[in-house]
């Protein structure tokens, strides 16, 4: 073959593809730079726009913030002596912090000086470890936040109501500034701007505005893929139908998998803050499902997610047309007159007050007698002496300022409650989040969990307000008479029924001892079960889960949690079990299974039913 056979010939080269520029198309990128910009105005006219429907209003109030820092900061100076010995600590820390660091420079080994808690799970890259620029930055900053809350919560001349406020919103500044949530500070946002040369932080950008433009010029993260689920197709699944419905809800009753059920029906009111298929996510860990396996009849309560035209509704009409109308619906499907009673954090607190407006009724009239044959309480507030950081949310001048949007509104809107309740953990449920979706550029996990945590819920002005103030303002519900409902004083103590009370020993909601104290409460014989983990995670345990724990004791239960606690058994495991011996023996016989839409009552759609799928946004 000759050499000029092997060079490719001036038609051959001409077809071969021009080499790509190094530097980026300018035109494309001008457009680029105008859509964004773009963008971005609309979503500040959004956020302008939001701002004056809703008249300034937010959660957290900043006004009522920088109030509790203005006596914080006067009380501060009421002892300069106190505070130059609390700078002199952290001085001689960072002294000790720089010490360590000159010795792991050297190749020596050096004790931490600060090291992150246990449950803490933002420093569990290995860089922040084995760097020991990356462990200083830890240490400096886990040394300098425990040093500022320390100095806080160690102010004296605080009422108990700011101290709560300062102690709050002092955790969530030290937690919004730790070197985790900034890109130039996190060791594993670096490397991955370094893998994907910086396309993680543009992706970041986009589901950045994404986020602010889903909430109309107000950040609302994205915690999971909303996509990867729909209701009754692959999250709610447990087969039923609504058999009964009015203006706050549809009735639920489940298809039994089992040839012959307990003679008396069970019902579950869950909370209407969210959504009742919390206790349905999934077949494997649905409470649902396992208590129709258990052999019972299984009515839910699914509220209606309200709008403007339910604004007059108050907490009396959630009992008038959820339990009562609940368990008159049950009697016309099955014939039972009497049930077993589930009542789930707010729905619990209904279920007291309900149980005692019953008993305040005459023996002759339709609710006398025992229309309630046991009463089981899941993470219930009753006495809100002591509600925990919810309180930092309720005093009177917060209190007036959401009533007066409230009044405006007709509702509250589903973000002002979600947005609490991710503040009350807001490592877990926001910064998180901004470093996997904002930094490091991912989408967020498809988690059915998550995918319930926002799907928010409106509530009525009427309800809202009177619950907020009646009872976590004034605590009227444990005062004899204290609430009247449907025009009837109603008394906790004048409660007979049975009653299974389950704590979380990690409840951030509805802490354990201010839930503990129901238990003095009651006239009727009453189990205490406290399970481990929180709010969710304690009562969502199956027992094919193996998880956690809980902890029983016989007898009369103290009136010290404390004690109580003292003296408790450890059980490994899930509840569930312990809640069924217990709720067996209040069942009746066993009649044969009872079929949705058989009875009395005709089936109107299928389960989970058309109130529950009403999303906000």
């Amino acid at each position: 073959m000759s050499k000029t056979a092997d060079r490719p010939t001036e038609k051959t080269a001409a077809k071969e593809p021009p080499a790509a520029s190094p530097f980026p198309d300018t035109e494309e990128a001008q457009r680029a730079a105008q859509a964004l910009n773009e963008r971005c105005q609309r979503i500040v006219q959004r956020f302008w726009e939001r701002q004056a429907e809703q008249h300034g209003f937010q959660i957290p109030d900043p006004l009522v913030i920088g109030k509790a820092f203005f006596e914080l900061g006067a009380a501060m100076l009421q002892d300069p002596a106190k505070l130059a010995e609390a700078q002199a600590r952290l001085w001689q820390g960072y002294a000790e912090l720089f010490d360590a660091a000159s010795k792991r420079l050297k190749g020596e080994a050096a004790a931490p000086v600060a090291e992150p808690a246990k449950d803490d799970k933002r420093f569990k890259d290995e860089a922040w470890s084995e760097n020991v620029v990356f462990d200083t930055l830890k240490q400096s900053y886990l040394l300098t936040s425990n040093w500022i809350r320390e100095a806080v919560h160690d102010v004296e001349g605080l009422d108990p109501k700011t101290r709560e406020k300062v102690n709050f919103y002092t955790r969530q500044w030290v937690n919004a500034l730790a070197p985790t949530n900034f890109a130039a500070t996190n060791p594993k946002v670096i490397q991955r701007t370094l893998d994907t040369k910086g396309d993680n932080l543009v992706k970041g950008l986009d589901h950045l505005l994404e986020d602010l433009e889903r909430g109309e010029g107000q950040l609302r993260i994205s915690m999971t893929d909303d996509k990867a689920f729909k209701l009754g197709e692959n999250i709610a699944v447990s087969p039923g139908k609504v058999v009964f419905q009015n203006d706050l809800m549809q009735l639920i009753q489940y298809a039994p998998t089992t040839e012959t059920v307990f003679k008396r029906p069970l019902l579950i009111v869950p909370p209407w803050i969210n959504k009742f298929y919390i206790l349905d996510l999934q077949p494997k860990n649905s409470f649902i499902k396992w208590a129709v396996d258990q052999g019972h009849t299984t009515f839910v309560v699914s509220w209606v997610n309200p709008d403007e035209r339910l604004s007059h509704k108050t907490f009396a009409d959630y009992m008038l047309e959820g339990p009562l109308a609940a368990m008159d619906a049950i009697k016309d499907a099955t014939g039972e007159d009497s049930v077993n009673l589930i009542g789930y954090c707010i729905g619990g607190t209904l279920t007291a007050a309900t149980l005692a407006w019953m008993a305040a009724q005459p023996s002759s009239s339709n609710w006398g007698g025992d229309r309630v044959a046991s009463a089981t309480f899941f993470t219930t507030m009753t006495d809100f002496k002591e509600p925990g950081e919810l309180g930092v949310f309720i005093d009177e001048e917060q209190l007036d300022l959401l009533e007066q949007h409230m009044a405006e509104k007709g509702f509250l809107e589903g973000s002002h409650m979600s947005q609490v309740f991710n503040m009350m953990r807001d490592n877990d449920l926001i910064w998180s989040f901004v470093v996997n979706n904002y930094l490091l550029g991912r989408e967020p996990m498809a988690f059915d969990l998550l995918y319930w945590n926002s799907d928010s819920t409106r509530m009525p002005a009427m309800m809202h307000g009177m619950y907020l103030r009646k009872m976590y303002l004034e605590n009227k519900l444990v005062e004899p008479g204290g609430i009247t409902l449907a025009g009837t004083p109603i008394d906790l103590a004048k409660v007979k029924t049975p009653a299974y009370l389950l704590s979380t020993h990690d409840d951030h909601i509805a802490p354990w001892k201010s839930t503990y104290k129901a238990t003095q409460l009651y006239s009727g014989p009453i189990r205490f079960v406290l399970s481990a983990s929180g709010h969710i995670a304690g009562v969502i345990n199956p027992p094919a889960a193996n998880k956690y724990c809980y902890w029983t004791k016989t007898g009369k239960p103290p009136r010290d949690p404390d004690k109580w606690f003292a003296g408790a058994a450890r059980n490994d495991g899930s509840w569930w079990p312990d809640w069924q011996t217990w709720v067996a023996k209040k069942s009746g016989g066993r009649v044969a299974a009872r079929r949705p839409g058989d009875g009395g009552l005709k089936a109107l759609e299928d389960a989970p039913g058309s109130y529950v799928a009403v999303r906000l946004g």
